[in-house]
């Protein structure tokens, strides 16, 4: 009930263009209901009585008739698609914005190819479901109890015929529904599954080419895809004997009418006209229990896609926006970690334990450790990617917790494990975050080290950037990524091992590069190369989630075992002195 509500909110502003299809549907039905009674009229009157003049100008308003139904129902089936592909924007639309506000728990929860699948898939078929109840559902009942009126009027005594072909179809279709509806949910699931497997498969591409892997890919795929081909045959082999079913119905009910009906004409009880009138009548009445059964057999599958719109829709966000403002002008960002443990949703173990430290604006702070020590996780509670299960974190004295997101997020520069950048041109990624003139592009392109390789470009600024950076490479992806971090001009910059594509070479040039243009600022750094944090002015080494020391280069080789292990291995001897 909670997920139809949630729903159906979507679609209140779209009310007065129902009640426009729900208008010219009644048009069209009144239409379809006095065309029997003419087709009576001209076989009993006209045709009887060799009335040729009768004949033609009832035929003329037939046709007249004829003209006017069409007219209305296509400008209902018109407001009607309206209304459906408009609430489908607005639902895709609402999907879309609760995503953007998800923390990775959430996106953990869901997995970005189910969320793919219910932005796209899942809301297709309540467009498609919305467009057939608009169009049909509505015309059915109006059209199936005005028929009924009808055939009381002509005949009741063949209405047990009517009777039994509706009983028969009412019997059909509950036994094919008890069976499809299970198979529906299959389908859903089995959609995000193979929507999976194609998305791990194009973006690995270079690694399963690399090892010669296709075979083994292309399994994986087939067999994701025959199961969800096995399942879609079963059910539209089982909607598919719908149609044959129905229409076996309604010709054995015409048979019997006709059977029937001719015995009534025989005994004078009943004239030819009635009967013809009775039989469309009762086509009428069937068709209305088509339309109705239409729309039911798209039922199943789009209430399993509502569910799970709704489940987006109605998930609780981990991540709650504060109110509280941080000044950007007077903002110095000094953050303080005060004894901050974190956990992941629904996990045991804590993954990181009873951190505390203070990183001072104008210095640089270092994070470094082994894999699985909890470096990239620290670093992402800053910006509230995830929230701190226990402590506080405090920028300028203030609970990040109790500062809107986008206050938080404006003085932050954050650069990613992985370099990401978007089509469009190189100018439009570094300026990602702010509009800049040419001469900050080249600036922070400098500072950046990328304005070597973006001048050899042939449009330079304005090279086009493939999707997802495929025609850079690591390198130089890392360092529009940086570029674009500095474009910002943030208070706090944070680099999530964002060297590690870069040679030692240009690697010295950006971190030098940095310390000249950077004084001001607080930057947080994480890495795996000593060279690239010796000269911070606090390092502070991790192991399995806690604290193993904290100090200069020069202080953790003297008081931390697991740094001076860490600098042996990448340095030797030398890097001790």
């Amino acid at each position: 009930m909670i997920c139809l509500k949630k729903i159906l909110h979507y679609l209140k502003p779209y009310i007065f263009l129902i009640m426009l299809v729900i208008i010219f549907i009644f048009i069209q039905v009144k239409v379809d209901l006095l065309l029997p009674e003419y087709v009576s009229k001209i076989v009993d009157e006209g045709v009887i009585n060799s009335d040729t003049a009768y004949i033609i100008n009832m035929g003329i308003r037939m046709i007249l008739l004829a003209f006017l139904g069409m007219l209305a129902l296509i400008i209902g089936n018109y407001f009607a698609a309206l209304v459906a592909c408009a609430f489908a924007k607005d639902l895709r639309t609402a999907v879309y914005e609760k995503i953007e506000k998800f923390s990775l728990n959430e996106m953990n929860k869901f997995g970005v190819s189910s969320l793919i699948t219910r932005t796209t898939n899942d809301i297709t078929q309540m467009q498609n479901f919305l467009f057939m109840f608009l169009s049909m559902i509505i015309m059915a009942p109006i059209l199936g109890v005005g028929a009924i009126s009808q055939v009381l009027k002509t005949n009741a005594s063949m209405l047990w015929i009517i009777s039994i072909c509706l009983a028969a179809t009412l019997v059909l279709i509950i036994t094919l529904f008890v069976i499809a509806v299970p198979k529906f949910k299959k389908i859903q699931k089995l959609i995000d599954k193979l929507n999976l497997v194609s998305r791990e498969h194009l973006t690995g591409l270079k690694v399963i080419k690399a090892f010669s892997n296709e075979d083994y890919q292309e399994e994986k795929f087939d067999k994701s895809n025959k199961s969800l081909t096995k399942i879609q045959v079963f059910v539209d082999r089982l909607m598919g004997m719908l149609d044959p079913a129905l229409s076996l119905i309604m010709n054995i009910s015409a048979i019997l009418i006709i059977w029937f009906g001719s015995h009534f004409i025989e005994s004078g009880t009943l004239q030819i006209g009635e009967m013809m009138a009775f039989m469309q009548y009762a086509m009428q009445m069937m068709i209305a229990f088509v339309m109705i059964t239409m729309v039911f057999v798209m039922w199943p599958r789009a209430s399993v896609s509502a569910k799970r719109i709704a489940e987006v829709l109605t998930e609780r966000l981990d991540i709650k926006d504060g109110k509280d403002i941080l000044n950007t002008k007077t903002c110095l960002g000094k953050i303080s970690f005060c004894d901050v443990s974190f956990r992941y949703r629904d996990a045991d173990k804590y993954v990181l334990q009873n951190i505390s430290f203070d990183a001072e604006p104008g210095t640089t702070t270092a994070f470094i450790g082994s894999t699985g020590s909890g470096k990239s996780t620290l670093i992402n509670l800053i910006p509230r990617f995830y929230d701190a299960t226990d402590g506080k974190i405090l920028i300028d004295g203030k609970d990040i917790k109790n500062l809107s997101l986008k206050s938080l997020r404006s003085i932050m520069g954050y650069v990613p494990q992985k370099g990401i950048l978007f089509s469009g041109t190189i100018k439009e990624n570094i300026s990602f975050g702010k509009r800049l003139s040419d001469k900050q592009l080249k600036e922070v392109a400098k500072i950046s080290q990328s304005i070597d390789f973006i001048t050899k470009k042939d449009n330079k600024f304005a090279a086009r950037v493939a999707q997802k950076g495929s025609n850079f490479s690591g390198g130089q992806k890392q360092r529009l990524s940086i570029a674009r971090a500095l474009a910002k001009d943030p208070k706090i910059l944070i680099f999530d091992d964002s060297f590690s594509a870069l040679d030692f070479k240009t690697d010295a040039k950006l971190r030098n590069a940095l310390n000249n243009t950077t004084k001001s600022k607080t930057i947080l750094i994480v890495a795996q190369r000593i060279n690239t944090i010796k000269n911070a002015n606090q390092i502070i080494v991790l192991d399995q989630g806690k604290i193993a020391g904290i100090g200069t280069h020069n202080e953790l080789i003297k008081t931390c075992a697991i740094y001076k292990e860490i600098v042996l291995s990448q340095l030797g001897e030398e890097g001790l002195k």
